[in-house]
């Protein structure tokens, strides 16, 4: 291989030519000379040598690269890294691309102007804050300060929308991540201007400083995490040059030359044939054009390769020649496969160049193609983003270079997620949405809580055609997106190919193992920024990847009749059959995790729901990503155990050396029919093997990218709806405003008008970027696949429920994507599609709802984030009247074991939640507890009515009639719940209590204080929990009162006394005129504005009005003697509740007339007539009573007072101290000690003691 020239010895590759000597001898050299002179002809090029081809004389024609004057540095311009600029930013391996690592990290060029015009432009990555521009040698960057903050540098900055030269001024336009910005200075006159997508923003900056020794370098600045690339000329610049500027890195004028010269001649080899009978050449359909083997075209072909192939390694020369002519190919129209010339040519590659040569023009060509699909800007009809892809798919199609692609290049050196990512355009005029929707709409029958009012009266005629036009317009836009989608997934389809004709491993399954690193690099603590996939991307690669699935799943079942659609739930045979002595057979011995260490894997947070006894839990059970062995108990849960041989001993060399991009087709279908590496049979039919598992691990990682930022980023995009809802009130109250304004007032009118027409501009723009993101993001298609990923989990958790113990081991994503992707459907998708019209919704509702209720108190989940997280899915449950009608449609014993859970003792759990539930349970029942936000406060804003503690009551009294049958027949279960509802409540309130005293005492210094946003916080949820306890305490007294009011219950009489205590000591405290309750309420302090009376006391007359009006009246006189035998209690207390207030009161209060004494009175609203006639009967009842009890009552000596209340008299002596106290202080405190209050002594019993008669 070291001989050029003619024959069939080259230096590049030997090909060996067959002939036949029945062929024509027309053949040979004189074929080539005919050849020749055709290109030569064809060309308009420089005279070649015929018989040898020869393109030496290149070198004699060209004109030589000329050093361009005015620029100091190499030829090559990069970053420059290495001045000081490390481990602020992290630089990619090309020296062109840069991310922030820190604060406000800055870097330069290597390379300067001094003189003349010039340009470079920026690829814009992230649009979050970055000052882009020019700066000379002397200036001096920090953390706080960067280019444009010092006097010798000027930034453009497309975030804040400002130019930047030590002050700064309004400029330009805001960039969008997938822009380009192109930074031009004039040296000559002295300017520096800025273009944005070829669109000049004007001149930023004139008469800059100029001189001796001033020299300016590009420059940015960037904060963390955002990254951008730069194209000082090593790549042709995607916007044309400006007249008289030049790109800082001269274009390689010679290659290029030679590229096209190159290019022409296998244009016209391809455009012609060889009659071989008659030895002439004939022209042919290039489209049609075949590599057939033919030895003179293979010879010249081979030649104009030999001088082709090296040229084909540098990319400027790859984008600009390469490229353009393989997407020129494609510019007739039509499917991709009328197209063959593409596969012909890179076939022609593979062949005729060496093998690095051909696997660097591939990567460089499809790094090209991503850039230019990455930052074209988004015109009507989405073209050019049409033309990218159909080139990617023609590139992929060739089944050779689409497996080293995928094995080299798509994951390892390009972020190929982008190709399936449609990127909102931030400015909709450029994007062509002005002529797609030229009508604009938006919803306006809104509530003051932002909610759509049913209630008004229907839409004009006028609105009816506006809408009409605007969903039209939204149509036209969604079948133009539909393209797009349709060409990524066929991306997709090629790369999940398990059909490849050739040799090697099928495509799907170099897919899966990328993929796979894939999600581990974006897992939590795994990746570093420069590999981190952003959620925008995720989302959709998420949905065209469940749309490629589904295909293929579907493909296979028309192939198996016995498989279950997708359509049905792919998960419904994902069974994996877990034997536990295989589970103890593979330890970690013997699985070698090299690739994590044991600190990496301590720190990281582990993603199954529990380590299930003392079962040993081998390593790959411990992460999502399923580690070395890459177990797939992820897919679908463990199901029912069948007896399954362990592993012997080359099975367990095989897992321990198996690699995640190692795996073979083998380790993921399996073997001979059988479950290979990751499946079992599934027990329902037992005889029938799983195939495709391969795209169970799809499915699989589908489910973990929805769990590692899908689902945040679908939260995300809903600003911009909330953004229209709140500009169209904005509006309609503008237009109100109008209406009404006197026509005197003309300043006032031009005002509102101005006012008007920015709302109004505004909204055009959102609503047009709406339509955009609904189409995208929100549309019926994306809802059907979040709602198809939702019943999947569901399956497939319902599966490893069954499993027993092995449940242990299901990864916990599962369980969080079943609780979020239900949350994104209620609260994303709804506004703009119905949840009700989903196929199965109901059904698919309670099975959800069964799952909350049963796992939410799981003794097998141990984790406390899932723990808190199921929680928490079910009190918002039960906040919204169509789940809690699903709750209640569970089966029975599902909904008594949920109540037995909530009622369980409070104590050694997260028990706020739980409660909660309870109080939602109960909410619309309650003694004045109809309301949704709380009297005293003013309506919110309009995006707080979707919160589940702003919907209206909804009381399930299915589930309270368990609750009170639970409480009524188990005698052990009421008294601990209770205790310890009476243990939080003390606690809760006395929190509260001691907190307001240290506010009431800041406020009342006199110097300058602030009180902590934290502490008022703390101090409101304290409060907030008060109430709770206490509406849960009602919800117990009026459902079971015979806990408190049957002493025939051992408890009964001490659980009474301590309620009595507790309602007598927060009435005490909060009834007070002008004490510490009142000052702090009248303060109105932001973060306190749940703190009021009402709410307290409203709970706390619902107890008394159940135990003192509504029971039998043996039970109305044990609570009136307990409660008035409290020390505690006080008349007035009671009597504040209606305005009575005391007299020494009223006369304090005399000069200030005009201030609102409480009184339940007031909240007619709130409180029904039939409830205030109840607590008249009770005022009046208990002044009858408390006289009584004060005529009756004897002086009782000191000596006999308990010493630990000082309230009652001593009625007890304990065993075997004997020592003494009051029945009600021992019994409460045995319920949590058994020690003496003392001496310490454990208590064996405890007798009545009566005082013996004085002598």
């Amino acid at each position: 291989m070291t001989s050029k020239g003619a024959g069939t010895a080259f230096s590049r590759k030997n090909y060996r030519l067959s002939t036949e000597p029945e062929k024509s001898k027309v053949t040979g050299m004189g074929l080539i000379h005919m050849l020749c002179r055709f290109s030569w002809k064809h060309s308009s090029a420089v005279l070649l040598n015929p018989a040898q081809l020869s393109l030496r004389v290149f070198s004699a024609t060209l004109v030589s690269d000329q050093v361009a004057e005015g620029r100091l540095g190499p030829s090559t311009v990069v970053l420059d890294h290495t001045s000081g600029f490390e481990g602020l930013l992290l630089v990619d391996d090309d020296l062109l691309g840069v991310i922030g690592h820190s604060n406000f990290g800055s870097i330069r060029a290597t390379t300067c102007v001094y003189k003349g015009k010039w340009i470079y432009e920026v690829l814009i990555s992230s649009q979050g804050l970055m000052q882009i521009g020019w700066c000379t040698l002397n200036c001096k960057f920090n953390q706080e300060e960067g280019v444009g903050d010092t006097p010798d540098s000027y930034a453009y900055d497309g975030n804040r929308v400002r130019k930047w030269n030590v002050t700064t001024t309004n400029y330009g336009k805001s960039w969008a991540a997938g822009d380009i910005v192109s930074c031009l200075i004039d040296l000559d006159e002295g300017t520096i201007a800025f273009c944005l997508n070829g669109m000049s923003l004007g001149t930023a900056f004139d008469n800059i400083t100029r001189g001796a020794g001033m020299a300016y370098f590009p420059a940015i600045s960037l904060s963390f995490k955002e990254s951008v690339a730069f194209n000082f000329g090593s790549r042709p610049l995607r916007y044309p040059l400006l007249e008289g500027y030049f790109p800082l890195q001269d274009p390689p004028a010679a290659d290029l030359v030679k590229a096209h010269k190159l290019l022409g001649y296998l244009k016209n080899v391809i455009h012609i044939g060889i009659d071989v009978t008659e030895g002439k050449l004939v022209e042919k359909d290039t489209s049609m054009w075949q590599l057939q083997g033919e030895p003179t075209v293979l010879i010249t072909l081979a030649h104009i390769f030999n001088y082709f192939s090296p040229l084909l390694c540098k990319v400027y020369l790859v984008e600009d020649v390469l490229m353009t002519f393989l997407l020129s190919i494609l510019e007739r129209g039509g499917a991709v496969e009328a197209h063959p010339l593409i596969q012909q040519l890179l076939d022609l590659m593979w062949l005729l160049m060496e093998e690095y040569e051909v696997h660097e023009c591939l990567k460089q060509l499809l790094m090209s193609l991503l850039r230019a699909y990455r930052f074209s800007p988004i015109i009507p009809d989405l073209g050019l983003q049409i033309h990218y892809l159909r080139l990617t798919i023609a590139v992929l199609k060739h089944e050779k270079s689409r497996k080293y692609l995928l094995s080299n290049v798509l994951f390892d050196v390009l972020r190929s997620v982008v190709f399936f990512y449609i990127k909102s355009p931030l400015r909709v005029e450029e994007a062509g949405l002005q002529e797609l929707i030229p009508t604009t709409w938006w919803p306006n029958r809104f509530t003051k809580e932002g909610k759509e009012n049913k209630e008004v009266k229907e839409e004009s005629a006028e609105e009816r055609l506006r809408r009409r036009a605007y969903e039209r317009g939204c149509q036209r836009l969604k079948k133009r997106i539909e393209v797009v989608e349709g060409l990524q997934v066929q991306i997709l389809k090629l790369l999940l190919n398990n059909k490849d004709r050739g040799g090697g491993e099928a495509s799907r399954y170099i897919f899966l193992n990328k993929f796979r690193k894939f999600l581990q690099e974006n897992s939590s603590n795994r990746g570093n920024l420069t590999v981190l996939c952003p959620p925008e991307y995720m989302v959709c690669f998420l949905h065209r990847l469940i749309a490629a699935l589904r295909f293929f799943w579907d493909g296979h079942k028309a192939k198996s009749p016995a498989t279950v659609s997708s359509e049905d739930d792919l998960a419904a045979k994902a069974n994996v059959v877990i034997d536990p002595a295989e589970l103890q057979a593979v330890t970690m011995d013997d699985l070698d995790e090299d690739e994590e260490s044991a600190t990496s894997a301590a720190q990281r947070p582990s993603a199954a729901l529990a380590i299930g006894g003392a079962l040993a839990r081998p390593g790959w059970l411990s992460s999502p990503t399923l580690g070395r062995a890459n177990r797939f108990l992820s897919t679908a849960a463990v199901s029912l155990m069948n007896p399954r041989r362990p592993l012997g001993a080359l099975e367990k060399i095989k897992v321990r050396t198996l690699s995640v991009e190692q795996r073979t087709e083998e380790d993921i279908e399996g073997s001979h029919g059988n479950e290979g590496l990751l499946l079992g049979k599934p027990p329902e039919e037992p005889d029938q093997p799983i195939t495709e598992n391969s795209l169970l691990e799809v499915l699989d990682g589908i489910i973990m990218m929805y769990n590692l930022s899908v689902h945040q980023q679908l939260g995300k995009m809903v600003g911009v709806s909330d953004d229209v809802n709140e500009y169209a009130m904005a509006l309609k109250d503008t237009e109100e405003k109008i209406s009404r304004c006197p026509k005197r007032r003309r300043d006032i009118h031009e005002e509102l008008l101005k006012s008007q027409k920015v709302f109004s501009e505004k909204l055009n723009h959102l609503s047009r970027r709406l339509a955009w993101i609904n189409v995208t993001i929100y549309s019926k298609e994306k809802m059907q696949d979040i709602y198809w990923l939702l019943r999947v989990c569901i399956r497939t958790i319902e599966h490893g429920d069954r499993t027993g113990s092995l449940f242990a081991f299901m990864p916990e994503f599962y369980l969080s994507v079943a609780m979020n992707s239900y949350s994104a459907l209620k609260n994303y998708f709804s506004p703009v599609n119905s949840m009700e019209e989903l196929p199965g919704y109901e059904e698919t509702l309670m099975r959800l709802a069964a799952i909350l209720a049963k796992h939410f108190a799981d003794s097998r989940i141990v984790g406390t984030d899932i723990r808190d997280s199921l929680m928490q899915a079910l009190a918002s449950y039960v906040c919204y009247p169509h789940s809690l009608r699903a709750v209640e449609r569970i089966p029975e014993e599902q909904r008594i074991s949920m109540m037995k859970n909530l009622l369980a003792p409070y104590e050694q759990r997260p028990w706020a939640q739980t409660n909660w539930i309870l109080v939602r349970l109960w909410r619309g029942c309650g003694f004045g507890y109809r309301y949704t936000r709380l009297p005293h406060l003013l309506k919110t804003k309009p995006e707080d009515a979707s919160l589940p503690s702003l919907q209206k009551p909804c009381p399930s009294t299915l589930l309270q009639r368990h609750m009170a049958d639970l409480l009524s027949s188990d005698r052990d279960l009421a008294p601990s719940f209770l205790n310890s509802v009476l243990n939080q409540l003390n606690w809760a309130f006395s929190e509260f209590i001691g907190m307001i005293q240290e506010i009431q005492q800041a406020a009342e210094r006199l110097e300058r204080n602030f009180v902590d946003s934290r502490q008022l916080k703390v101090c409101a949820t304290c409060f907030d929990l008060s109430v709770s306890l206490l509406r849960v305490l009602e919800m117990t007294v009026t459902l079971a009162p015979e806990i408190f009011l049957d002493w025939n219950r051992p408890s009964s009489e001490l659980l009474l006394r301590r309620l009595a205590q507790l309602l007598n000591q927060v009435l005490n405290r909060v009834t007070a005129e002008r004490n510490l309750f009142d000052r702090v309420v009248n303060l109105r302090l932001p973060g306190l504005e749940s703190v009021d009376h009402y709410p307290i006391l409203v709970a706390v007359t619902g107890i008394l009005v159940r135990l003192l009006v509504d029971t039998d009246a043996q039970g109305v006189e044990r609570a009136t003697a307990v409660l008035l035998a409290d020390p505690c209690f006080q008349l007035r207390s009671i009597q504040y509740l209606l305005g009575h207030a005391e007299p020494s009161a009223l006369a304090a209060a005399a000069p200030a007339t005009e201030k609102r004494h409480f009184s339940l009175h007031t909240y007619t609203d709130y409180i029904s007539t039939e409830e205030l006639v109840k607590v008249d009967k009770m005022l009046n009842h208990l002044s009858e009573e408390s006289k009584q009890a004060a005529a009756t009552t004897l002086p009782t000596s000191e000596e006999d007072l308990c010493p630990i209340c000082y309230a009652h008299p001593i009625s007890a002596i304990f065993r075997p101290c004997s020592h003494k106290s009051c029945k009600a202080c021992i019994n409460q405190h045995l319920m949590n000690n058994k020690d003496c209050f003392f001496c310490k002594a454990t208590i064996t019993g405890v007798d009545d003691f009566t005082k013996p008669a004085s002598s």
